[in-house]
């Protein structure tokens, strides 16, 4: 199996690290040259407890590299910022870009996962864009069963907490929610090489829905005990 990670920050690159600790080929892909060039020399280019020692490693034995340009592959992951732009408004054009950059590429059998934060529906604009570019490949519909789709498609986003995490990568639950559910027991099968913890399986919305919920519980906690130190 050959997996694509796009975007090789605080998120991507352990989750491309710990996919190659398990001796799984990957490609780490990202636009910032240095990035790559620190990469590829078995370091790391942000502070992250563990990291630079399990990068060192499986850069080593040849199962991490990193490159500016999308490879064919198995799996691709999608990892990109989701920034606010305007008044408090999602920018998802990065993940409009990565989609635009990797159509080409796709095969029938592969999975396509975003692990951005991101809107409810985002998922499923992806896969627009990326049917828009490859008709010639059956896509899954939303609610279907997915028996005759040649690409599978999920969200699954991050959850974990900045300098712990390798370790949460391992430890937390994931949620994997597919456009079908085949998507998301093809995309619960990639996670379960690593995931000790409970894959939780749903559908593509309630998987971004359920992180924003979580993102906005903790936003709400931390600003009522900023107003109670007021």
């Amino acid at each position: 199996m050959k997996v694509s990670v796009i975007g090789l920050g605080y998120i991507g690159l352990p989750t491309a690290v710990i996919l190659a600790s398990r001796r799984v080929e990957v490609i780490g892909v990202d636009i910032n040259q240095i990035a790559v060039d620190t990469i590829n020399q078995g370091k790391i280019h942000f502070l992250e407890s563990d990291l630079d020692i399990l990068v060192q490693d499986v850069v080593k034995t040849k199962h991490l590299r990193a490159t500016k340009q999308p490879e064919k592959a198995d799996v691709f992951i999608v990892a990109v910022p989701t920034p606010l732009k305007g008044d408090h408004e999602p920018d998802i054009s990065y993940i409009e870009s990565v989609a635009k950059t990797i159509a080409p590429l796709l095969e029938k059998g592969n999975l396509v996962i975003l692990e951005s934060t991101s809107p409810v529906g985002t998922t499923e604009k992806m896969m627009n864009w990326l049917q828009e570019r490859r008709p010639d490949l059956v896509f899954p519909e939303f609610g279907g069963d997915g028996a005759t789709a040649d690409i599978s498609i999920a969200h699954c986003p991050e959850r974990v907490l900045p300098g712990n995490v390798v370790r949460e990568l391992v430890e937390n639950d994931r949620i994997i929610g597919g456009v079908t559910i085949k998507c998301a027991e093809k995309a619960r099968d990639l996670y379960k090489t690593f995931v000790q913890a409970e894959c939780l399986i749903t559908n593509c919305r309630t998987a971004e829905l359920s992180k924003l919920i979580e993102n906005s519980y903790r936003d709400v906690n931390i600003a009522f005990a900023n107003e109670l130190s007021l």
